[in-house]
């Protein structure tokens, strides 16, 4: 799955757009390398995500299309 998609549909990012401006600014890296919106995300990936002065870091347990607001944390674990 692409890495913007990915983002939307976990929910780590609200819109898909906004997952692409952060991978183009740099802000967005997948195992410690800076990522591109059209990266693939594999299960086991360590995602990293800046947020101005805050970073999230998130490891990718769980890969599906589209699932409900309520099961979206399913889909990564907080590091």
């Amino acid at each position: 799955m692409r890495l913007d998609k990915y983002l939307k549909v976990s929910r780590l990012i609200k819109r898909r757009t906004v997952a692409n401006e952060a991978c183009d600014a740099g802000r967005v890296m997948i195992n410690d390398k800076v990522a591109k919106a059209s990266t693939d995300v594999k299960i086991g990936d360590v995602i990293e995500i800046g947020f101005g002065i805050k970073t999230v870091r998130v490891e990718v347990t769980e890969i599906v299309d589209s699932t409900k607001k309520e099961d979206a944390k399913d889909m990564f674990k907080y590091l």
